[in-house]
């Protein structure tokens, strides 16, 4: 007769789900990150270079929740390190929004028109397949293990999504129409949506309790 499972079990076992998921982060953002900054540097494209910055943060929160799980097995310092990764995104991504809006502003008074990249336009698109099946699979988890950490990590896989989609709108338009502008204007909303979440995560609101019922 099989025995059931404990609590302990399917934790432990969700905790290695958990893993290869931000494993999977961890290797999407180095290639995402690297690809668009190359891409935006040769194209003296404010906003791909600020989603190539994005994607290196995101793959740097992706190893805060990493190492989250791998000593999950404390559980009496269990919420302090969910706090301690929490802080650690939002503030990467304060750091962020205020990078990109400073390099926005300087672009608004150097009016200068990135080239065209079609390389921008690819990675932007494959972003959009990739971060909402990504979201998806981490709600899942996050659910599971009652982790505000790991929601507030799926919740930036789905606004990098929304970048995705707001530099893909940018990109096409320098591309057809040579608008110098949509770049630094595109920067400065991505900058918006970025430094909201990151004082959202460093205060303690990315909290996933309220979502639990929907996602178990």
């Amino acid at each position: 007769m099989q025995r059931a499972i404990t609590e302990g079990e399917s934790r432990a076992a969700t905790i290695v789900t958990g893993k290869r998921l931000e494993y999977f982060t961890v290797f999407w953002h180095l290639l995402e990150g690297a690809i668009s900054l190359i891409a935006g540097i040769a194209a003296g494209s404010l906003s791909l270079v600020g989603f190539g910055v994005d994607s290196l943060i995101e793959l740097a929160s992706g190893l805060a929740v990493l190492w989250m799980m791998n000593v999950d097995h404390r559980i009496d310092q269990r919420e302090h390190n969910e706090k301690r990764a929490l802080k650690f995104i939002g503030w990467c991504f304060i750091a962020l929004a205020a990078y990109l809006i400073w390099e926005a502003f300087l672009s608004f008074i150097e009016k200068e028109a990135p080239e065209r990249s079609p390389v921008g336009i690819a990675i932007a698109i494959l972003s959009l397949i990739v971060m909402p099946l990504l979201s998806r699979a981490k709600r899942r988890i996050g659910g599971r293990l009652h982790s505000p950490a790991m929601y507030a990590d799926a919740k930036q896989a789905d606004f990098c999504a929304y970048l995705a989609a707001i530099l893909l709108v940018g990109l096409l338009l320098n591309y057809w129409f040579q608008w110098w502008w949509a770049d630094p204007v595109v920067a400065i909303i991505m900058a918006l949506i970025i430094g909201n979440e990151g004082v959202n995560a460093s205060t303690g609101q990315a909290n996933c309790c309220a979502e639990h019922r929907h996602l178990e």
